[in-house]
């Protein structure tokens, strides 16, 4: 699994006009998915987004959790973090996980982060064509590939 976590002031996430989903001061995590990924990746991967320190404490200094700042998630599905470049000016997004295999650890994921933040979390919508509002927070992007986690 591979993410990209920008740390929000707000953002939000609209499909069709409509509006699904909503934060302020929180996370906002896109998310994509490969074959090979399992259980071990969602929870390792749930436990240390929850637990990075990247929010200010009361001097300024990312040394707060999003536990500490009680913040929000927003996740995305984002195949295109899988795209492969070096060749041709068309990526491709063969590594990625098709709907079967994505959908299942998805859906997984984001019952993960739940349970660790103790809060529910709100998402995308899967395969949805999203227009994805952000305000970033610092701003403070990281991207985190869990294949790299040793």
């Amino acid at each position: 699994m591979k993410v990209v976590i920008q740390r929000v002031a707000k953002s939000s996430v609209t499909i069709d006009g409509e509006r699904v989903a909503s934060i302020e001061n929180g996370l906002l995590v896109l998310l994509g998915i490969i074959n090979k990924d399992t259980e071990d990746d969602i929870k390792w991967l749930s436990n240390k987004i929850v637990n990075l320190r990247i929010f200010g404490d009361e001097n300024g200094i990312m040394n707060k959790s999003l536990i500490g700042v009680d913040g929000d998630i927003i996740v995305v599905s984002q195949f295109t973090l899988h795209a492969l470049t070096k060749k041709g000016n068309r990526p491709s997004y063969i590594q990625a996980a098709k709907p079967d295999v994505a959908i299942p650890l998805y859906e997984s994921f984001v019952k993960q982060l739940e349970n660790d933040l103790g809060k529910p979390v709100q998402t995308g919508r899967f395969g949805a064509d999203m227009k994805v509002d952000l305000l970033n927070d610092g701003p403070v992007t990281i991207i985190i590939d869990t294949k790299n986690k040793l």
